[in-house]
């Protein structure tokens, strides 16, 4: 079976409409990524051909948005949105034209667009670039600059405040001074924006590099105070220097964002909120202290997920890592059966870097993640969830009536065989009778005084 890249499947659609005696050139991000000498995520194709002609053309099609002259083209697993050359009128809703004009060439398209550098049209056949806005200039000098008036292009498409953001953060690129000061304008336009919406540019921001960058300019635009108050609530909040020479509560969770290196969208959510509770539990008691923060931290993030609309499984995964970051101070004072539980958390890997990069980020201590490290690799799947010794039949085939107690005594069963002080059932049994008691005439349970 032959596989076809979505960039071979844009190429093809481009060929394949020129042939049938149309316009089509590749467009938007690809160019701006391909002539950065960047892998482009996802390919777009512009084409004077109406919609209905470019499902004519191709067999595999679905009309994504047709009143706006988008058609999705498929081939195997990849998929190419061609969209027809046009021009827009009025945004009432801060995110899409209320009525579009197709249009017969590239210009109008590219000039209705948001920011110059993907503005631009590449001709796959012969290399060369059209250019109607100045963005192949704008590349070469790392810019972002709104195409036309910066104020009316936020204004039509609010989400464009955070695209500004994001390009910037992920490429390096400062943001053009005029089209910064109708950020710093228009921030609030933002509250307009649906929930999805903004999660999915946060999303971006977080994973696609330059995190901190973009979270500095979130904070700069005034954005940041719009989405996530409760992120902007860490700035100034004092911690005690023997534990954070590095600064603030703010600084120190820049530094670590500034750290993550292609991290999963929930590793770098948890970065960002691991000590989102600090703000409301500061106090001053002879030092500076958080009391509580990991819990305060897993209450404020379900906030905050559930209002961004992050799934119930990532949403879960982020409060894990905030509500366990603070128990990796105790590890070395651990039983070993509580370090083996510990050690088997769904998704532990994520714990560990959170805890690495949090080192990193404050005093730079890592004896704890090495030790850490260092059994996670010593022990296997059996070591740290080895087989049951008995079950819940067991101990009734023992004369044990069933009932709360089982889960204690079974959990005591674990808790010795994680530390090998026994080593089979025979011994497993003997520990709940010394530990519990001996099972009374008729199954009843005499449960010995601690």
């Amino acid at each position: 079976m032959v596989v076809v890249t979505s960039e071979e499947l844009a190429r093809s659609i481009v060929l394949r409409l020129r042939s049938a005696g149309h316009q089509a050139f590749l467009v938007g991000g690809s160019v701006r990524d391909l002539l950065l000498d960047r892998r482009p995520k996802d390919f777009d194709v512009a084409t004077d051909a109406r919609p209905d002609r470019v499902s004519e053309l191709f067999e595999r099609t679905e009309q994504v948005g047709a009143h706006f002259g988008v058609v999705l083209v498929r081939e195997g697993a990849s998929q190419v949105e061609v969209a027809t050359f046009r021009s827009d009128f009025s945004y009432s809703d801060g995110r899409r034209p209320d009525q579009v004009r197709f249009e017969a060439g590239p210009r109008e398209d590219a000039l209705r667009r948001d920011f110059t550098i993907n503005a631009l049209l590449l001709d796959p056949e012969s290399g060369k670039v059209l250019d109607f806005t100045g963005g192949q200039e704008d590349l070469g000098h790392g810019i972002i600059r709104a195409i036309g008036d910066p104020d009316q292009r936020f204004q039509e498409d609010h989400l464009r405040l955070l695209r500004a953001v994001r390009f910037a953060a992920r490429l390096g690129f400062t943001i053009e001074p005029s089209t910064m000061q109708a950020l710093k304008r228009l921030h609030g336009l933002i509250a307009n924006v649906s929930p999805e919406r903004i999660r999915d540019e946060l999303s971006r921001i977080l994973t696609e590099g330059g995190a901190r960058r973009g979270f500095e300019m979130l904070d700069e635009t005034g954005l940041l105070g719009d989405i996530l108050p409760e992120v902007a609530a860490m700035k100034g909040v004092a911690q005690p220097p023997e534990f954070h020479p590095e600064g603030d509560v703010w600084t120190h969770t820049l530094l670590l964002l500034e750290k993550l290196r292609h991290p999963t969208l929930t590793l770098a959510m948890g970065a960002l909120l691991h000590d989102i509770g600090k703000p409301p539990t500061f106090r001053v008691a002879g030092r500076i202290r958080f009391d509580g923060h990991a819990a305060e931290g897993v209450r404020l993030a379900h906030q905050i997920l559930t209002r961004l609309r992050f799934s119930n499984e990532q949403t879960a995964q982020v409060e894990a890592l905030i509500g366990n970051h603070m128990r990796f101070k105790d590890a070395g004072d651990m039983r070993q059966s509580t370090l083996k539980r510990f050690l088997r958390t769904p998704e532990f890997g994520e714990h560990l870097e959170l805890h690495r990069l949090d080192c990193l980020s404050s005093n730079g201590r890592l004896d704890t993640y090495k030790m850490i490290l260092a059994r996670t690799v010593e022990l296997g799947e059996q070591d740290l969830k080895p087989t049951p010794l008995i079950t819940g039949r067991d101990l009734i085939a023992a004369g044990y009536r069933p009932g709360p107690a089982f889960a204690r005594m079974l959990a005591a069963v674990e808790d010795a065989q994680l530390e090998a002080r026994v080593q089979n059932a025979e011994e497993a049994l003997a520990l709940v009778r010394a530990e519990f008691g001996e099972p009374l005439t008729g199954g009843d349970l005499q449960v010995k005084a601690k």
